[in-house]
């Protein structure tokens, strides 16, 4: 089994829907998820002109490899609606390999640990409260450690209202 660490962001149609049928799509299709983090909003990150994203991070373990995870997201973030037209541009659903096991693949079509965690307050929020101990592995600093070091300036709220979140114990 690999342990894989994915987020989920959204900002087009409803973010909240959009990532519960991601969740529900990862849960039947690739395996099981462990932790879900809370869900945050933040402002756009990269392409600022654009609504604020939800996100959210899930640990989940599969039996896939990291290609063949890659692949399986990329059809489900198709099957909900996702379009790439810009990068960092609005999106009814983001799914990304943040983690894979202690990996690090560097491929045209892949890189882990994907390359912007350190410097992204919107993905290291969560992380933060579901793996704070978690250890990157180029940087050797925790993901508490990388959050509380990160200089991204944008204000990143926990939602107060998660009732849809399910997660097993």
């Amino acid at each position: 089994m690999n342990t894989v660490y994915v987020l989920l962001g959204a900002n087009l149609g409803d973010p909240q829907r959009q990532l519960a049928a991601a969740r529900e799509a990862i849960s039947a299709e690739l395996g099981v998820i462990v932790t879900a983090s809370s869900i945050y909003e933040s402002a756009a990150w990269g392409v600022t002109d654009q609504a604020a994203f939800l996100n959210q991070v899930l640990i989940v373990e599969t039996p896939y490899e990291a290609l063949h995870f890659l692949a399986l997201t990329s059809r489900i973030e198709e099957r909900l609606g996702r379009v790439r037209m810009v990068k960092w541009g609005a999106r009814v659903i983001d799914i990304d390999l943040l983690y894979f096991n202690q990996a690090i693949i560097d491929l045209p079509t892949l890189q882990i640990p994907h390359p912007y965690i350190q410097e992204r307050k919107f993905t290291l929020a969560p992380l933060a409260e579901i793996a704070a101990d978690y250890r990157h592995p180029i940087l050797g600093m925790t993901n508490l450690a990388l959050l509380q070091a990160c200089t991204d300036p944008l204000l990143v709220k926990k939602q107060l209202l998660n009732n849809d979140i399910q997660v097993p114990q």
